[in-house]
């Protein structure tokens, strides 16, 4: 008896082991395709590169971060990228033109009030979003793909297609610091790490510490249950798209104060690089299920992906066909997880039966 006690104590060490893995693939990639890159690709360790690859990993994890709190919801949005664009062109419609009332009379802005109104224009995509799933019961993918269009022909509206160039602003406006955003430093951290990990603290404590967070999980796990015991489901799904409208928003902005210039064309595929961040970090594209910290390994994990790819030469294409095959790869390993975790917990409970 002593002997098959032993042996039902070690059998389930292995799947155990290959579960601890599995939880911590995001970061064990990371790992992998740093060192990969640190030995393959010329100057991938400089300073200069390190500081440009830090600003593209806050720009996706910013958007992911966004992207993840409507996946873990049950839902999907598409629409992000064109968002990006959108308010970029904004920005710089602003800090070009202000707004013109007639008569020879404008209204102009300093920086602080272009960073609202372009706020506020990304978070009012997000509310059409949230209208159209929880009002007019249509399905995420084609509310989002439908506001992915609207929004990108807006911004193509705007300028008829063309750039706005030289945002430096106007200092008798107060719009001259404009430039900041993009090129500024806090503390020696450039100021899009500073948004980043002030976007990411507030969401990770709206996920774990609050009500909402939790609401949030419960309907992406199972909304009818959700709604039955009390949660306000629309209302949490209409929070969902405001925040990721409010985070594409975010690097609309961060963009177009980089380059010092907006294209309409801004953002195009962004929504994909966000979709695969977050699935990377364990978002499951059920619902349900995700991490803001995971997620941002996995920005992080798509972002030394892209740079050291470039780096090394590697043909655009192929740098797509990379990326589609690491988010194939992503779904088919939170796949096997899933798998791997219910049969754990089924051995844990056949032992405690006996």
């Amino acid at each position: 008896m002593m002997a098959n006690q032993s042996v039902a104590t070690r059998t389930p060490s292995s799947p155990d082991a290959l579960l601890v893995l599995l939880k911590a693939r995001t970061f064990i990639a990371l790992i992998l395709v740093f060192v990969f890159f640190a030995a393959n690709a010329p100057n991938f360790m400089s300073t200069a590169n390190m500081v440009i690859m830090s600003k593209h990993v806050a720009l996706n994890a910013i958007l992911a971060i966004g992207m993840t709190f409507v996946i873990v919801s049950g839902g999907i949005d598409l629409s992000v990228g064109s968002i990006v664009g959108l308010c970029g062109m904004v920005a710089g419609y602003l800090i070009l033109y202000g707004v013109d009332l007639g008569f020879g009379w404008s209204i102009q802005f300093n920086t602080l009030e272009i960073c609202l109104l372009v706020i506020l224009v990304g978070v009012a995509v997000g509310a059409i979003n949230g209208f159209l799933i929880t009002k007019l019961n249509v399905a995420p993918f084609i509310a989002t793909l439908g506001t992915l269009y609207v929004a990108r022909g807006a911004a193509m509206l705007s300028s008829d297609g063309r750039t706005f160039p030289n945002l430096n602003g106007n200092p008798e406006y107060g719009s001259d610091t404009f430039r900041w955003i993009g090129a500024g430093e806090i503390f020696g951290i450039p100021v899009s790490i500073c948004i980043l990990i002030t976007v990411g603290l507030l969401a990770a404590y709206i996920a774990t510490r609050t009500p909402l967070g939790r609401h949030i999980y419960a309907v992406g796990g199972n909304e009818r249950a959700a709604g039955l015991s009390g949660i306000k489901v629309n209302q949490t799904k209409y929070f969902v798209y405001l925040f990721s409208g409010f985070c594409a928003a975010l690097v609309g902005l961060i963009i177009a104060s980089q380059l010092v210039a907006a294209h309409p064309a801004t953002g195009d595929t962004f929504e994909l690089n966000a979709i695969a961040a977050a699935v990377l970090g364990g978002t499951s594209m059920s619902g349900g299920r995700g991490r803001i910290g995971g997620t941002i390994i996995g920005a992080c994990v798509i972002g030394v992906l892209s740079d050291g790819l470039v780096m090394m030469g590697v043909s655009s294409f192929w740098q797509t066909v990379i990326k589609g095959l690491v988010i194939i790869a992503a779904v088919v390993i939170d796949q096997a997880q899933q798998r791997l975790q219910a049969r754990v917990a089924l051995q844990a409970q056949a032992a405690l039966g006996k």
